[in-house]
């Protein structure tokens, strides 16, 4: 992080410090079909707005092509692009020096569930491994490591929602 993305986020803090309300964002994302008769296919927007579509597919685990990033491969994603973020923000602002960093997340789910195939096997996957590989510059003391560790799994938002997950409502419109 340059000097001046540091002082930005310095005079972000001392904004959200002083007004609260300041500090609240809320995040889109939207899907569209490319072909409302394809049970298959999708795009997903991930912002209001932006340019950028993403195709999604259905797993071959439940029936689909497998052609494209499943949802369960886009919520992978989002924590590893959110652990990356995370740990380089923070690193920036320890003052650690990353060589190089890679984050590999895998989720395990049991489509047994999702499929109705067995009633007691939960919707959802049971098990999400993150797997961080990072290097930083000779010298730097195992206790900064630490203190980086801790602070970017803190500051990890998809992280933490996982860890402890908000309520979530449905609105269909028909």
């Amino acid at each position: 992080m340059t000097p001046r993305t540091l002082e930005a986020q310095a005079q972000l803090r001392a904004e959200y410090k002083a007004n609260p309300n300041l500090a609240m964002v809320t995040d889109h994302a939207s899907t569209r079909s490319i072909d409302p008769a394809d049970p298959f296919h999708s795009l997903v927007i991930p912002k209001a707005g932006a340019d950028a579509a993403i195709p999604v597919g259905v797993h071959s685990a439940v029936g689909g092509p497998y052609d494209a990033p499943c949802p369960g491969d886009l919520l992978c994603a989002a924590l590893a692009a959110c652990q990356d973020s995370s740990i380089r923000m923070v690193a920036a602002g320890l003052g650690i020096e990353l060589t190089a960093l890679e984050v590999h997340v895998q989720g395990k789910v049991d489509v047994r569930g999702a499929l109705g195939v067995q009633k007691d096997v939960p919707v959802g996957f049971q098990s999400i491994i993150s797997d961080v590989h990072l290097q930083a510059k000779p010298g730097t003391s195992p206790e900064m490591l630490a203190k980086l560790q801790t602070a970017a799994d803190r500051c990890c938002v998809v992280m933490q929602t996982l860890q402890t997950p908000p309520q979530v409502r449905t609105a269909y419109h028909m």
